[in-house]
């Protein structure tokens, strides 16, 4: 059995990262973080949920991860609340069992919720910082869901958010869109908010061979990848599938990677789409398969429809299209345009029928798909890859200035101190 306390005397720096959404490391995100911080020197822990077959506890490339098991998929206003405050306590108690073994310096908490500003605060007393990763806008969260939903709830949601950014010593968003919100909404000034995108490895993720089986047959495959929610607009592509079937092309094949809330809802709508000859659902896949489809795939399916989340939301599947050089499809959504630039093809949002026709358009053009499949991997290893989002990300540990952690000119000075 591996004890989950540390050996030797306190390091340089200790940083929790809280996260509830998914599981460490399949969150490549905070896994891209823990490293980051790990390879500056600091010593690393996470709580987070369980996956089917993950352990308890384990220490994974010199990261400590905690786990507790996920409640029941939540589907309405009182079941999301009960699956915040079940999160919730089991985050506070796997905290706790931390603080006792490793310690920390630092409480990083990455929403939704945003309610552990709650948790950071007993330990702020105490001299712990707290930095607010901003995944997602949970009022815009809620009123996407629920369109018609309680305003009161609405409001709540606010409140939570500002007493977020209020509690938090610095505030780290995904895009300049969330940057001016926490300015705007939580009066957070510019100098206490970075912007850390959520930038693929071009390294890991590039485009390998094909494997022609995964067309069924086809011409051309069609991929999605990413979660399937309410609001992630799986629904609007497979109704753009059936437009492509109507209209007599019988050559495309599409591919659904991913799971989430909304599974089982959209695969009995493709059964009644009469889809079955066109559409492969895969559920979660390792890797290697989720490499295979993308290296594959001749467009890759970006239906996020708009609303107040998404407009504003950086969409992860659409860099990693472009890191394997796939061109897109997308809604003309104000964040995906800033993410894909000429790697996509906008259309009318939410209208199946343009996505469908743009769709085969780009289908039929594979000059224009190879043109925008390598200025998309250009892009991905110029611009938007983790390797430049990650000094940005150690630089607010470094701007914390802890007391007690040696040097102050940044990670560099605490990897040497050990």
């Amino acid at each position: 059995m591996v004890s989950d306390r540390p050996a030797g005397g306190r390091p340089a720096g200790r940083v929790l990262i809280i996260v509830q959404n998914l599981s460490v490391p399949f969150d490549r995100r905070v896994w891209l973080e823990a490293c980051a911080l790990r390879d500056a020197g600091l010593q690393v822990s996470v709580v987070c949920p369980k996956d089917p077959g993950d352990s308890s506890f384990e220490e994974l490339e010199g990261v400590r991860i905690r786990r507790y098991p996920p409640p029941p998929a939540a589907h309405g206003t009182l079941s999301y609340a009960w699956e915040f405050a079940y999160c919730w306590v089991r985050t506070f108690s796997l905290v706790l069992r931390a603080a006792a073994a490793e310690g920390f310096d630092v409480i990083q908490a990455c929403n939704p919720p945003d309610t552990f500003w709650a948790l950071a605060m007993p330990f702020k007393l105490f001299g712990k910082r707290f930095v607010f990763d901003q995944h997602d806008l949970c009022p815009e969260v809620y009123e996407s869901r629920f369109p018609n939903g309680s305003r009161l709830v609405y409001r709540g949601l606010r409140l939570l958010e500002r007493a977020t950014y209020a509690v938090a010593d610095r505030v780290i968003a995904t895009n300049d869109s969330y940057r001016a919100t926490a300015m705007r909404r939580g009066g957070v000034s510019a100098q206490r908010v970075t912007v850390v995108r959520t930038g693929p490895d071009p390294e890991r993720l590039r485009r390998g061979d094909p494997v022609p089986s995964l067309r069924h047959g086809k011409r051309y495959l069609c991929a999605y990848l990413g979660v399937m929610g309410p609001q992630d607009g799986v629904d609007l592509a497979l109704r753009a599938a059936a437009a492509v079937v109507r209209s007599g092309r019988e050559d495309v094949h599409f591919v659904f990677v991913g799971a989430g809330d909304s599974y089982d809802e959209l695969v009995a709508l493709a059964a009644d789409l009469d889809l079955a000859d066109y559409v492969t659902f895969t559920g979660r896949v390792p890797d290697q398969t989720v490499f295979e489809v993308l290296s594959t795939a001749d467009v890759g399916l970006c239906p996020d429809p708009l609303n107040p989340l998404n407009d504003v939301s950086t969409m992860n599947k659409t860099m990693e299209y472009m890191a394997f050089a796939v061109p897109v499809v997308a809604f003309d959504l104000k964040e995906t345009k800033v993410s894909a630039a000429e790697a996509a093809v906008y259309v009318r949002p939410n209208d199946t029928n343009a996505y469908a026709e743009a769709l085969l358009a780009l289908l039929d053009d594979p000059d224009k798909r190879a043109s925008m499949g390598a200025f998309g991997r250009e892009r991905v290893e110029s611009v938007l890859a983790w390797a430049h989002q990650a000094p940005k990300y150690v630089a607010v540990y470094e701007n914390l200035n802890l007391d007690g952690w040696p040097g102050s000119s940044g990670p560099c000075a605490w990897a040497k101190s050990e």
